[in-house]
């Protein structure tokens, strides 16, 4: 099983929504399994659609507030997202990120899009600027 390593996890769901959206969550505490924190309370909150646009422009800024306009990538953000979604679906009854992930520990393979895109998507231009499908399986 995937370990859940977060920084975040001290904080209660609307503090770390808070807290990553003001840019007070600080960069080097904020690891793979926020990330699928954020989407999971996003999509909960606001549908896929609309959880994806937060998740895209929440860690622009994040990156951006950091000095790390080139980590961002829009496949990635997107295609996390549509799993995190996908998960969800399967388990809305979910009352915390622990008893989620703990149903979906997948979600904590960093490697897990390796199913679906190949490294040359992935690494392209066009795939960290904008949406780029799946070139391997289609995402759930």
């Amino acid at each position: 099983m995937s370990e859940l390593r977060s920084g975040t996890m001290h904080l209660d769901d609307a503090e770390f929504v808070r807290a990553f959206e003001s840019c007070e969550q600080p960069n080097t505490s904020f690891h793979h399994a926020d990330h699928v924190r954020l989407a999971w309370l996003y999509v909960r909150e606001h549908g896929e659609e609309q959880a994806a646009q937060r998740m895209v422009e929440a860690i622009r800024r994040f990156a951006a507030f950091n000095g790390a306009t080139k980590k961002f990538h829009y496949t990635v953000t997107r295609a996390w997202v549509r799993l995190v979604s996908a998960a969800y679906s399967g388990t809305p009854a979910a009352k915390s990120f622990p008893e989620f992930v703990a149903a979906h520990p997948e979600l904590l393979q960093l490697n897990r899009l390796d199913r679906h895109y190949s490294a040359a998507v992935l690494d392209s231009a066009a795939a960290r600027e904008t949406w780029v499908p799946p070139d391997l399986a289609p995402l759930p």
